[in-house]
């Protein structure tokens, strides 16, 4: 029998670089950011203006804790 109790699945991914798909969706999240209401921005603690900078960033502009 196969002891899956021994992974840990909150450990960091070894990888040094966001794939494709990983900018994919953020470019996906900056689109629905942009798209947001003043209620939904307000329950997230933007304004408007934070959230058009935001969507403006380019696709390869990234969080830096994806390359950490």
């Amino acid at each position: 029998m196969t002891d899956f109790a021994a992974v840990h699945i909150s450990q960091p991914s070894r990888r040094t670089k966001p794939g494709l798909m990983a900018y994919l969706d953020l470019y996906r999240q900056r689109r629905a950011l942009a798209a947001m209401d003043e209620t939904q921005l307000l329950d997230l603690g933007l304004t408007r203006d934070d959230a058009i900078r935001e969507a403006n960033r380019a696709i390869w502009d990234a969080p830096q804790n994806w390359y950490r």
